[in-house]
C-alpha cells in the first residue's frame, strides 16, 4: 500500500495552503465527506446510515458514476447533501496534461449543472494528487479545492475495520474534514466504521455539517 497521511501534517496544511484541509469553527462541527460515488447498494447504504444520525455529508462523485446512477445521485440531492466535483473518471493529475485534467473536471462539472442549479464549486482531486498549474486554473474558475484532515483509510485492504474507525475517533476535532469511500473496494471497512463513527461523533457532541 502506498504511503498516506491519516492525519494530515500540519507542515503539509502550511505549504498548501490555498487548498482546505479542515473548517476551523467553535461549535464542534466537523465534516464528512465520501469520494467515488455514487454506487449502487453501497452508497444507498451510507445514504441510510447517515439518515439515523440527522447526518449530512458532502459527497465527491465521479462523473461517469453519475451518469450510471442517476436516481441514486438524485437521492444525494433529494436528502439535503452536498455534491462536489471528483473528475468524469477518476484521474490521477500527476499522470496527465494539465489541459487534459481541466477537460476531465469540466466533463464531469457539466453534469452536476444538469442535475443542480445552482452547482457548489467544490473539487477534490482523485489520489489527493493535482499539478500546481492544475490547481491555478481550477481556482481561477471559483473552485474550492477540498482536501482533508483525517483519512478513513477505508480503501486499504490491508488494514482491519476497526484500525478503520481507529483511524478516525482518536485524530477527529472540530473543524476536520473526514474522508471515508462509498465504493466496492472500501465496503468491508466502511460498513463497520461508518456506524460506529457516526455513534462516537454524535456521543461525544459533535455536529454534522456540510462544505459550502
Amino acid at each position: 500500500m502506498s504511503f498516506y497521511w491519516v492525519k494530515t501534517n500540519s507542515f503539509i496544511k502550511k505549504v498548501f495552503s490555498k487548498y482546505c484541509w479542515d473548517i476551523p469553527n467553535n461549535e464542534k462541527k466537523i465534516y464528512l465527506t465520501f469520494d467515488d460515488g455514487p454506487t449502487p447498494e453501497i452508497t444507498d447504504w451510507v445514504l441510510t446510515e447517515l439518515k439515523k444520525f440527522d447526518a449530512k455529508a458532502t459527497f465527491f462523485c465521479i462523473g461517469k458514476n453519475i451518469k450510471a446512477n442517476l436516481s441514486l445521485f438524485e437521492r444525494l440531492i433529494k436528502e439535503g447533501h452536498s455534491i462536489g466535483n471528483h473528475t468524469m473518471n477518476h484521474v490521477n493529475g500527476w499522470k496527465i496534461h494539465t489541459n487534459d485534467y481541466i477537460e476531465n473536471v469540466k466533463n464531469c462539472a457539466k453534469i452536476l449543472e444538469e442535475e443542480i442549479n445552482p452547482t457548489r464549486l467544490l473539487f477534490r482531486p482523485p489520489y489527493g494528487k493535482i499539478k500546481k498549474a492544475q490547481s491555478k486554473i481550477l481556482r481561477k474558475l471559483g473552485y474550492k479545492i477540498i482536501m482533508w484532515d483525517v483519512l478513513s483509510a477505508d480503501f486499504d485492504q490491508s488494514i482491519t475495520p476497526e484500525k478503520c474507525l481507529e483511524n478516525v475517533t482518536k485524530n477527529v476535532k472540530s473543524g476536520s474534514v473526514i474522508v471515508f469511500h462509498d465504493s466496492i473496494k472500501a465496503s468491508p471497512n466502511l460498513k463497520f466504521a461508518l456506524p460506529k463513527t457516526l455513534h462516537f461523533l454524535k456521543e461525544n457532541g459533535y455536529k454534522f455539517d456540510i462544505i459550502h
